[in-house]
């Protein structure tokens, strides 16, 4: 992960074409998912704002929720990870 703030994005949505338009929104803004309803990537502050206005725009009025975190540096390389990391491909696809 390149220096500066790291953003992880997690969300719970029910409605499927809402999820499929956070996923793809997310992935276009440049994030990796690493679950599948989580994504990470570096974004500065004004980058971090413009993902959260248009996830609000998203789920306007939809059963939804996002949370947002930014990390830093320190906090991110002190992540625990278990089990097996997964990939996912540019479709969302899970990779084995």
């Amino acid at each position: 992960m390149p220096d500066g703030l790291v953003t992880l994005v997690i969300y719970d949505i029910t409605e499927d074409d809402v999820r499929l338009k956070v996923s793809r929104f997310l992935r276009g803004k440049g994030l990796t998912r690493v679950q599948k309803s989580a994504f990470i990537g570096s974004l500065s502050v004004a980058q971090r704002k413009d993902v959260e206005n248009g996830l609000a725009k998203l789920i306007y009025g939809k059963k939804a929720n996002v949370q947002i975190y930014p990390l830093t540096p320190a906090s991110y390389s002190q992540r625990i990870v278990l089990g097996v990391e997964l990939r996912y491909d540019d479709q969302d696809r899970l990779i084995a």
